[in-house]
């Protein structure tokens, strides 16, 4: 039997530079016949096979009207270990991929069915602090509440996690259950030393370590996020991580809008606008190709 080909490009996401931000590999699936596209399995198998923290697979909905103001796209997200219900990043590569190298000029908006909902990307103007006509892609996401976290059950054991840090407060997120860890500076989030079997540990899905950003660095707070049960130790950017820290620094600093700067060894910016009222979050970010190529399946 003849193999099918797939095309997929490997993009670094919320950052310009690369070989920065969060890589993830987008396999683009022409039709429903160019691959087994409801086979998990397989899709598990090429995500491991990338082995990088996710890889994004993407069809064409040949529902929609040919027509429609913004055409839309299945897609499904895996990490090496799991299929995953939201993520940010690889969904931002995913639109560059199709904003730069798939559709045509005009098409300045993607809508994307996924395991949470229709989710839409577009084009958008460059922030103000950033250098204008850069393609910049703004992602509109569900937001996530928090809670505190009262019982000691509950907790990860904060100082052998977190190798001393000095913690705030602890909470949880409503939608992923991940911890919430506010240090009291972000040179600290920086600093931090994660034991990551402790980290495995928890309960939830994951940790997210967070504190205020240094007066006068631009950003308003710090970001890192640990998740070695779905195979990734450190996330370099986590979109899906900044859903519950909008609201969650909104409510603290008493501002929509905020900038986060995820201080992982890579790095990455995300531009953040809460929508409270209607519960969702709006991420700004760029991304930039570093690969290209042909999957055999």
């Amino acid at each position: 039997m003849a193999k099918k080909s797939i095309q997929y490009v490997v993009v670094d996401a919320f950052t310009a530079e690369p070989f920065k931000g969060n890589p993830a590999a987008v396999c683009l699936l022409e039709d429903d016949a160019s691959a087994p596209t409801g086979d998990a399995r397989w899709m598990q198998s090429v995500a491991v096979e990338f082995n990088l923290s996710q890889t994004a697979f993407l069809s064409r909905d040949f529902s929609c009207p040919a027509d429609a103001a913004a055409p839309r796209f299945h897609l499904r997200w895996f990490t090496s270990v799991t299929e995953v219900a939201l993520c940010g990043h690889a969904t931002l590569a995913s639109a560059h991929f199709l904003f730069t190298s798939v559709l045509a000029e005009h098409h300045g908006v993607v809508e994307f069915a996924t395991k949470s909902g229709v989710l839409t990307a577009k084009k958008v103007p460059a922030p103000e602090t950033e250098e204008q006509g850069k393609l910049f892609i703004e992602l509109d996401f569900p937001s996530s509440d928090f809670v505190g976290c009262g019982s000691a059950d509950e907790l990860p054991s904060i100082p052998d996690t977190l190798n001393g840090a000095s913690v705030v407060s602890v909470h949880k997120s409503v939608a992923t259950t991940d911890f919430i860890v506010e240090l009291s500076s972000g040179k600290e989030v920086a600093d931090v030393l994660p034991n990551i079997e402790e980290i495995r540990k928890c309960s939830g899905r994951g940790v997210i370590i967070t504190g205020p950003a240094p007066a006068g660095s631009g950003y308003d707070f710090f970001t890192r996020f640990f998740c070695p049960k779905w195979g990734i130790d450190e996330d370099p950017v986590c979109g899906s991580a900044h859903c519950v820290l909008a609201p969650y620094w909104a409510k603290k600093l008493g501002k929509q809008k905020l900038v986060a700067f995820q201080v992982s060894p890579r790095s990455g910016v995300l531009y953040l606008e809460l929508d409270a009222a209607n519960q969702r979050v709006r991420l700004q970010g760029e991304a930039v190709t570093v690969m290209a190529g042909t999957l055999f399946a």
